[in-house]
């Protein structure tokens, strides 16, 4: 197998002052041209669960309370696979096109996690206007809008 080098690019913030991505200097020319853009995909690296261990997870028991007792990690969400690789679409609430910050409402990963990548999120490219999935998860929200008031504590069987 080949070995890759990944570089962040910046990293996750969340605190007191709200949650952002925070560029690093040499990127923050990056921004140029993303105003316009409602949303953008972040790429991230689940680092809590880089290790040798998590990296050689295939496949996991039933980690969602209606899901089939067995999964392979290639069906489910979950930080333990062979690449710690994440992706979220988020927000954008504000840009700091000076200080390479993207201010942005909520991402399921940790203060400090780093950033791969982002990209601007384009319904041309990223939307399917009618997406199959199995039945165990079909009462799941239909968007990203709606995941935001739906239950998701009661679709794990993990805290």
């Amino acid at each position: 197998m080949k070995l890759f080098e990944v570089n962040s690019i910046g990293k996750v913030k969340v605190g007191e002052e709200g949650t952002f991505i925070e560029l690093g200097k040499q990127y923050v020319e990056g921004l140029k041209a993303l105003e316009g853009f409602s949303h953008i995909d972040v790429i991230w690296w689940f680092s809590d669960f880089d290790n040798k261990e998590a990296r050689s997870t295939i496949e996991t028991q039933k980690p969602y309370k209606k899901s089939p007792d067995i999964m392979g990690v290639f069906s489910t969400r979950s930080p333990l696979r062979p690449n710690p690789i994440a992706l979220t679409v988020v927000s954008i609430l504000s840009i700091d096109y000076e200080k390479g910050i993207i201010r942005i409402p909520y991402i399921d990963a940790y203060d400090e996690t780093p950033v791969i990548d982002i990209k601007p999120y384009t319904p041309s490219l990223d939307r399917v206007e009618s997406p199959e999935v199995p039945d165990w998860c079909s009462h799941w929200p239909k968007s990203l809008e709606e995941s935001a008031y739906f239950n998701w504590e009661d679709e794990f069987n993990f805290k």
